[in-house]
């Protein structure tokens, strides 16, 4: 297997992934994949001690359960969004979203005391 088409992980993106790995995987057994054991010697799953995406199964399966971490490692942008403020990735809910919720909710107040303050300006 040829590791260099793999996308490798961050430090973050690898912890958000074993956590993932640990409550979602159903192959998981106690730090031992269950696809893997041959029955003699239990084997350590390869997605718990490296930070490529070796296992098909987590590709496939577990890892659309998260789908921020997913639109990062698969590299499809199309789904996702970057917020103009903050820079996080997010859903947009229609096709002219600049901003995440969070960033959303702070953009529309710091616009409405623009408004008030130009319409009270003008008066």
């Amino acid at each position: 297997m040829v590791t260099a088409d793999l996308p490798r992980m961050t430090e973050k993106q690898f912890s958000r992934a074993k956590k993932l790995l640990r409550r979602l995987c159903a192959n998981y057994d106690h730090g031992n994949c269950l696809l893997l054991d041959d029955g003699y010697d239990p084997c350590p799953c390869p997605q718990l001690i490296s930070n490529t995406l070796l296992c098909r199964y987590f590709r496939a399966a577990v890892l659309p359960d998260d789908p921020e971490l997913h639109t990062e490692l698969s590299g499809e942008s199309g789904l996702r969004k970057r917020c103009a403020v903050c820079g996080a990735l997010f859903i947009p809910r229609c096709n002219r979203a600049l901003y995440c919720n969070q960033c959303a909710s702070q953009e529309k107040r710091r616009r409405i005391r623009e408004r008030v303050r130009r319409f009270r300006g003008a008066t």
